[in-house]
């Protein structure tokens, strides 16, 4: 297939699932691995890092009206019943750090199992029972508004994150939303706070790995983690590769908060449990 081709295909599979509870990270594995890419390339390892940035820059752009009135109103909030630990913004970041903690410390096993495409698919299969369980339960929540969570709601949705960076598959909204609605917030404001959270998270979590392809330690070396050259033919790929996932991710966001407004996520389980026994089946059959 040709490279452009193949780098708009791609950037139309990470912006269609970074921001829906079904995991980019197990479709864009599995479209490398049926297109036949190989992941041990330092090229391809770099444009994975590249179109995930490209998605990511679709949330401040979408949020930003919203992001500008929560910095202008910070730190009372636009009530003026927030203090510094309970503005939305301090529960974004405290959220952050209970995620960031751990996944640094488990780095060596999120590497381990990014490449276990058996991970995946029970994640895929176990994270779509536990979302459609939740969804179907939590019909009463006490919290409409992200704007009205408190810090016990962020530490406990950030705890539960980690699981989607430990075991790829699970999806950091799946995960996020999954929490809020246990933790009462209503499905529109679970949704919200899993945007926002993931805008550090997927920043830093991308950042790094783009600094370890762009600067790469002795091991990564090793592993071939870095490109060795780029000329004006893959600078191409790369950049088609960014934007389309920024338009797709851009137009998926929009969509999607629409969509939980009026509708349930049962949808995204059934797809999810699908996908996993189907991805079960065929790595069954594969051996």
């Amino acid at each position: 297939m040709n490279d452009y081709l193949l780098s708009a295909l791609l950037g139309v599979v990470e912006g269609l699932t970074e921001f829906l509870p079904v995991s980019s990270t197990a479709h864009l594995r599995i479209a490398q691995a049926l297109l036949q890419i190989d992941l041990h390339d330092g090229f391809w390892k770099m444009y994975a890092v590249v179109i995930q940035l490209g998605a990511i820059l679709a949330l401040p752009v979408y949020f930003w009206g919203k992001i500008q009135r929560l910095v202008a109103t910070f730190p009372r909030g636009e009530q003026g019943d927030r203090t510094v630990l309970t503005h939305p913004l301090s529960l974004t970041l405290a959220a952050f750090v209970v995620t960031a903690i751990p996944a640094f410390l488990l780095k060596k096993v999120i590497g381990q199992n990014l490449e276990n495409l058996t991970v995946m698919a029970l994640a895929l299969l176990i994270g779509g029972i536990v979302m459609w369980v939740v969804d179907a339960l939590c019909r009463s929540p006490h919290i409409s508004r992200m704007e009205e969570m408190g810090l016990p709601h962020a530490l406990w949705i950030g705890a539960v994150q980690v699981l989607s960076a430990v075991f790829p598959g699970t999806s950091r909204s799946m995960s996020t939303i999954a929490a809020g609605q246990i933790a009462g917030l209503s499905r529109a404001a679970a949704l919200e706070f899993s945007f926002f959270l993931s805008m550090p998270t997927m920043a830093v979590a991308t950042g790094y790995d783009l600094l370890r392809t762009l600067h790469p330690s002795k091991h990564d070396a090793e592993a071939n983690l870095a490109p060795l050259h780029i000329g004006g033919h893959e600078w191409v790929v790369l950049a088609i590769g960014f934007v389309v996932s920024f338009i797709v991710a851009l137009g998926v966001t929009a969509w999607f908060m629409g969509w939980v407004r009026r509708r349930g996520f049962a949808p995204f389980a059934i797809y999810r449990i699908a996908l996993g026994v189907a991805l079960l089946a065929f790595l069954l059959w594969a051996k």
